[in-house]
């Protein structure tokens, strides 16, 4: 059975890393805080969620 805590936190985890790694190469390539920030939300909104999803799931049923 899918955990809905399980799904919540990979996505939420996901949605953080996703961030911080866009963020991270924004700033390197020079842009600007708001940029960078601008970049990272980006990111987050463009997240696959489905994917996650779909990791969690078969994570749990393997085992």
């Amino acid at each position: 059975m899918d955990d809905p805590q399980k799904i919540a936190e990979a996505v939420r985890r996901a949605c953080i890393e996703a961030a911080l790694e866009a963020y991270e190469d924004a700033q390197v390539r020079g842009l600007c805080r708001e940029g960078a920030w601008e970049v990272a939300i980006g990111a987050v909104r463009t997240l696959d969620v489905a994917a996650v999803i779909a990791t969690v799931v078969s994570d749990e049923e393997k085992g």
